[in-house]
């Protein structure tokens, strides 16, 4: 990692940028239940919309339980309807209007112990507020420069930003460890077997307002970062048009980037990490 000196600037970017990350719920959220396992949340109110003992697959049931502390949102049913129950009730969602971008992708669905227990649309983890992973590689030249890449205006969050040379969510399919080799290859065009020095860097977590389902997501996520060195004469090249260019840039004008706004919040404080920040 980098033992360049921080500017002012930069310094400031991810102070606030720490804040921002990690918020409370602007309202009351009510815990989201499938088959006795605790998975997400959900703003009050917001399942009401889509109405209520609705039947989504099969013999799973949506239902409202209001008990002394409160009330929670249950999808009741066996354990291994917990997936097609949760892609119903992010179908229903899509279609009243209130998911975010539907991917067409499947991410993983733990309970609060960590343990996958079902997978659900991409497009629905933020209004459900089911918690993400996500990895990121900060890639640098033999020089010590860095390879960043800005992503391309088609991208449904954060068109024409700065990032870290690759980014992407683990899907459901996924390790980590794939997650970061397929999404490297795809956005990058690098094969992380080629590239020096692998190594993981660490985490940033986010928990924080969305503002999907027209306000009503929460971004509860773990970013695991790596850092490798790409060799002298290997350049990246996208392969799913998500990119638009790619840029190689001296320590200093990446914080400076950053310390303006021009990357991501998630790229930032993942290049905050790298930096030592």
């Amino acid at each position: 990692m980098s033992s360049q000196p921080v500017g002012p600037g930069f310094a400031q970017w991810v102070a606030t940028a720490r804040q921002q990350a990690l918020q409370p719920a602007p309202s009351q959220r009510l815990a989201l239940v499938a088959a006795g396992h605790v998975v997400g949340s959900v703003v009050e109110g917001f399942l009401d919309q889509i109405g209520l003992q609705c039947t989504f697959h099969k013999h799973s049931l949506l239902l409202k339980e209001e008990h002394s502390g409160g009330a929670t949102w249950h999808l009741d049913g066996a354990a291994d309807e917990i997936t097609p129950a949760l892609n119903a009730l992010a179908s229903a969602l899509r279609d009243q209007g209130l998911c975010g971008p539907w991917r067409g992708e499947q991410l993983a669905v733990c309970n609060a112990a960590g343990d996958v227990v079902g997978t659900v649309e991409r497009g629905a983890v933020r209004v459900l507020g089911i918690t993400t992973r996500a990895v990121h590689l900060v890639g640098q030249a033999p020089d010590g420069r860095i390879w960043v890449q800005k992503r391309a205006m088609t991208k449904p969050n954060n068109p024409g930003q700065w990032d870290t040379l690759m980014g992407g969510m683990v899907s459901a399919a996924d390790t980590l460890e794939q997650a970061l080799a397929r999404e490297t290859w795809e956005e990058a065009g690098l094969r992380v077997d080629e590239l020096r020095h692998l190594t993981h860097g660490g985490h940033v977590a986010f928990s924080r307002p969305s503002r999907e389902g027209g306000g009503a997501g929460f971004m509860v996520e773990r970013i695991d970062w790596f850092h490798a060195v790409v060799p002298a004469g290997m350049e990246p090249d996208n392969q799913d048009g998500e990119v638009e260019c790619f840029a190689l840039l001296h320590p200093d004008d990446v914080r400076e980037r950053v310390a303006q706004g021009a990357f991501t919040l998630e790229a930032g404080l993942v290049l905050a990490e790298f930096f030592g920040a």
